[in-house]
């Protein structure tokens, strides 16, 4: 029960991010939305729920298919991204890096200190 509760929640902040969308016009996917909500919460709460978690570890499992569709869409419009390869290869560059900077400093930020026994 406590993962149906959790994909509840999931699917709820997906539609509080495709109501925000629509009303706002935003230029932006409702998915990206829902999940700065679900941030937001979860940084407010300062700690995710069972529900969430028990929601989150099937899907962290399945990632790599789940990326998957948005992957193998690219490949059919890549005609349309030819005469813009310079701006995708800096957008792909600097995306990466500043994920690994992220996970680094997040990384630093919540570990903790490695103790020595001497």
């Amino acid at each position: 029960m406590p993962t149906l509760r959790g994909f509840l929640w999931l699917v709820i902040l997906l539609l509080c991010g495709e109501a925000l969308v629509w009303a706002l016009a935003l230029p932006v996917s409702p998915g990206v939305i829902g999940m700065l909500l679900l941030t937001l919460g979860l940084t407010l709460r300062g700690r995710a729920g069972s529900d969430i978690q028990a929601a989150s570890q099937p899907l962290i499992s399945m990632l790599a298919m789940l990326i998957m569709p948005g992957v193998v869409g690219i490949f059919f419009i890549a005609d349309e991204f030819s005469s813009q390869w310079l701006a995708v290869a800096a957008a792909l560059l600097f995306g990466t890096l500043a994920s690994v900077a992220t996970t680094l400093w997040l990384m630093l930020r919540f570990m903790p200190p490695e103790t020595t026994n001497e």
